[in-house]
């Protein structure tokens, strides 16, 4: 981790660092977190690195035990049908939202964005990105505040399953499928159609869920010694 500059608070800035680590495994699951250290490490004085391991903790990515005090969270592949299906409930209460709010201009903003996604087919990375920022305009234009703070945290825990079990391939596989329900949905939100929205978000989730559940499901055969 790099010393911490400050530009932001210096909480938000060691949050944002812890949590980076923790969900790129710079930080691995069980990991100790020790204050001391972390604040040497970081540049800065205990008092920030508390502050964030008491949101880390809150965000479900650290916990804090009698006696041994703050550790990073265990993670399990078991985690990943909890996450689709909290991602599947928000995105139709954010569309449903935007099905009713949105006008013109929202459309237009929302349509150049999926445009610049669409050179982005052959970078998953950039393309994973693009797509947190498309779900977070839709919230923002909806006005789901809440909703979009849910789901920040159910993608940040996405992103660190991902890339625990390395599943960039699987998730390079499903860009351009996923790209095109992303489109699917911006048509109905422009219709002002809530229950093909509904549909499309259930289909968009499901099949991922199915992709990545059948690759971790081998993927741990294959860890315990069996036949794929």
């Amino acid at each position: 981790m790099q010393q911490i500059q400050p530009v932001r608070s210096k909480n938000e800035l060691v949050y944002a660092s812890l949590r980076a680590a923790i969900i790129h495994g710079e930080l691995e699951p069980g990991e100790r977190l020790v204050i001391d250290e972390l604040a040497a490490e970081l540049g800065v004085s205990q008092i920030p690195v508390r502050e964030a391991l008491r949101q880390l903790e809150a965000d479900g990515f650290v916990v804090s035990r009698p006696h041994v005090g703050a550790t990073v969270t265990d993670i399990q592949a078991s985690l990943i049908t909890e996450i689709f299906g909290l991602l599947e409930a928000m995105e139709i209460i954010s569309g449903r939202a935007a099905c009713a709010r949105l006008h013109e201009t929202d459309w237009k903003d929302l349509e150049r964005h999926l445009r610049s996604m669409d050179a982005l087919l052959d970078d998953p990375d950039g393309w994973s990105a693009a797509n947190v920022r498309f779900h977070q305009a839709i919230c923002e234009r909806a006005g789901t505040p809440l909703v979009q703070k849910m789901m920040d945290k159910a993608l940040a825990h996405w992103d660190r399953l991902r890339s625990y079990y390395h599943l960039k391939d699987v998730f390079s596989q499903r860009v351009a499928e996923a790209h095109q329900q992303h489109w699917e949905m911006f048509d109905a939100i422009r219709r002002r159609d809530p229950a093909a929205l509904e549909q499309i978000v259930r289909t968009h989730n499901q099949a991922a869920l199915e992709a990545y559940v059948d690759y971790l499901e081998k993927h741990l055969r294959m860890e315990q010694g069996e036949t794929p």
